[in-house]
């Protein structure tokens, strides 16, 4: 999925999709976040998130005060309809790296087939890698062959009872030394997927 288009010529952009999905994603709660702080949050320089939150702003999904960011309901209903979901999840040692973050990803199961995918996705974006999570034959899963029910069935009810994940979801955990590093990887492979 891509949500901006790369420039053909002039400066490169020094943001992903990812950096804008998670602006927007911190902006959903309804808060006013300030530029600055709001680039802290999302892991990118200033001039990066002045050139994120003015095209935001172009395409109505943000408002911009002297007191703050704040998303609006175009914003909320874009947001609403990309099939991810910020979930609270940890893998203890199924992950690598010291923060993590998870996401679920609507209606992709069938796309993920031994996870590499996903792993590279994260490398890619300077992350330690992602682990992914679905369910094949009522069984949670690590692809390709590892049985979350079998060999931890606390934690496969607890990735069950706090994501609500089915048949058809994955839930995609990036791994990092840093936790923005962590996010960006585990929204840049729910995009690849989307």
């Amino acid at each position: 999925m891509k949500i901006i288009e790369v420039p053909q010529f002039g400066p490169m952009f020094r943001f992903s999709d990812a950096n804008i999905y998670w602006a927007l994603h911190l902006l959903s709660d309804g808060r006013r976040i300030g530029r600055k702080k709001l680039s802290e949050m999302v892991g990118v320089g200033e001039g990066s998130m002045r050139k994120i939150i003015d095209t935001l702003k172009n395409w109505n999904y943000v408002i911009v005060r002297q007191t703050g960011i704040t998303i609006t309901k175009s914003g909320q209903a874009f947001l609403s309809q990309i099939p991810i979901r910020v979930v609270d999840v940890e893998l203890g040692d199924s992950t690598v790296g010291s923060f993590s973050q998870s996401v679920l990803v609507m209606g992709v199961a069938d796309r993920v087939y031994n996870g590499m995918q996903q792993r590279d996705a994260g490398i890619k974006v300077g992350a330690t890698g992602c682990t992914t999570v679905v369910i094949r034959d009522g069984a949670l899963m690590i692809p390709p062959d590892w049985n979350v029910d079998e060999r931890n069935p606390e934690l496969a009810y607890k990735i069950r009872k706090e994501t609500g994940i089915t048949q058809n979801d994955a839930i995609i955990v990036g791994s990092a030394d840093t936790k923005m590093l962590a996010v960006e990887a585990a929204i840049n492979a729910a995009f690849e997927l989307i």
